[in-house]
């Protein structure tokens, strides 16, 4: 499909263009400040002024596909991502089976081929046994490495020194770490049991999976990537003690980066009053401060990259005691009109927002011809509305769960229409269900 994309103030690299964006065989073409519309146009779409963006690529959900579809999938999640203007997406492993074998994460692409609306990729995991299915790892297909260095989910735990150390010396491609020290959890675990029984409030969440275990790990991963040479990309940070393990700067010069999460920039623990289990996470929303020096941190280039950590659950999951309740949330749907409070409240730019959302995530994944506006590149492309929101209601999610943590809140952006490798995949409030994603490629 050829497209015409006209009057759009479109963000990249640090400046917006004002002008029209054309599109063929699902590439950009063409930008300049007024196209003439060539005779094989199917579609015309006028941004009237709005601002255009690159996709934002989300480095890291839990799409539940294999093993957890009453959850979710990589349908039903896609298609409420593409609705979210995010345009590619990268899987975490613990699935079921959890992508521990190079089967495994064959049989997650081929799902991927078949009922993604978004560009697709997945993550290998680590376990304390997996090291030779590790090596194995084709870094051309697969962006990265993701090892629990914290007890969150499953069994994939690791926790033996020397398998961390073969991992952090031998990894083919990036590391990415989840970050939480399982001892201290469990003590706390056993002294919040002993004082409320199962029936934990959840206001403790974040005391119990403290501030404490956060920094205790992310300093583990971050002296072995230094003793390695490791390139190292720490997920959701969530307090402002580890933010003094992270330089400032320009992404390209680090070889160890970290990623926030939305909802770790727009929550904060005064909402567990009213959310309660809903927002339990792992790791946990933290303090007002935290979320604070989390988007200072963002402002100044320590932290890098803006991802979800998407994680559905079903509301009777959410709905049972502290120690049954699961950790995660949905979140792909919001994100970028998420995120984008961010700039109306003046702490990013725009062009601050996209580099986060896309072009860094692009470059420190080394994706192939994504996350910029660039001729030649991908039309992975996002028309946002900055002056009139919305109103977010459970009643229009496109999450398999149908909820949402941000049901009831004024988000004041909302996205207007998603193309993901050139197809049109959400525009006037409808997924288009013959939009298919690509697999993801990463150059070496």
């Amino acid at each position: 499909m050829s497209i015409l994309i006209r009057n759009a103030r479109m963000v990249n690299e640090g400046q917006i263009q004002q002008g029209d964006m054309l599109i063929r065989h699902g590439r950009i073409e063409k930008m300049a400040a007024e196209i003439s519309a060539p005779s094989d146009i199917k579609q015309e779409i006028d941004a009237a002024g709005r601002y255009l963006l690159p996709g934002m690529i989300d480095d890291q959900v839990h799409f539940r596909d294999p093993g957890l579809t009453h959850k979710g999938s990589i349908a039903t999640e896609s298609r409420a991502a593409v609705a979210g203007g995010i345009t590619s997406f990268m899987d975490m492993p613990n699935t079921k089976p959890p992508t521990l074998t190079q089967q495994a994460l064959t049989d997650k692409l081929a799902l991927g081929a078949q009922t993604a609306t978004a560009n697709y990729a997945f993550h290998f995991g680590v376990s304390n046994d997996n090291l030779d299915e590790v090596l194995k790892v084709d870094p051309r297909r697969t962006p990265g490495i993701k090892v629990f260095m914290g007890a969150s989910t499953g069994n994939m735990l690791v926790d033996d020194p020397k398998v961390l150390e073969a991992l952090f010396a031998q990894a083919p491609t990036i590391v990415l770490t989840h970050c939480e020290d399982t001892p201290m959890i469990s003590a706390n675990e056993a002294a919040f049991r002993e004082r409320f029984g199962d029936a934990v409030p959840a206001v403790y969440h974040p005391i119990i999976r403290g501030r404490e275990a956060c920094l205790k790990s992310s300093s583990l991963a971050v002296e072995l990537a230094r003793k390695h040479g490791t390139r190292l990309h720490v997920l959701h940070i969530t307090t402002a003690d580890e933010l003094a393990l992270f330089d400032q700067g320009p992404m390209a010069n680090k070889q160890i980066t970290a990623e926030v999460c939305v909802h770790h920039l727009l929550f904060d623990e005064r909402d567990y009053a009213d959310l309660g289990y809903l927002i339990k996470c792992n790791p946990a929303i933290k303090t007002r401060q935290d979320r604070d020096a989390l988007r200072a941190a963002l402002a100044s280039n320590v932290l890098d990259i803006i991802g979800t950590d998407h994680a559905p659950h079903t509301r009777e999951e959410k709905a049972g005691h502290y120690f049954q309740a699961p950790s995660g949330l949905p979140l792909v749907q919001h994100a970028l009109a998420g995120a984008l409070e961010l700039v109306h409240d003046g702490v990013l730019s725009i062009e601050q927002l996209v580099q986060k959302t896309s072009h860094n995530v692009a470059q420190r994944f080394r994706i192939e011809e994504r996350g910029f506006l660039r001729e030649g590149y991908w039309a992975d492309v996002v028309l946002v509305e900055m002056a009139e929101g919305e109103t977010v209601s459970n009643d229009n999610c496109l999450y398999h769960c149908g909820w949402t943590p941000f049901a009831g809140r004024h988000l004041r952006s909302r996205v207007l229409t998603t193309l993901v490798s050139g197809q049109v995949a959400w525009h006037e409030g409808q997924v288009r269900p013959d939009c298919r994603g690509m697999a993801l490629r990463f150059s070496l």
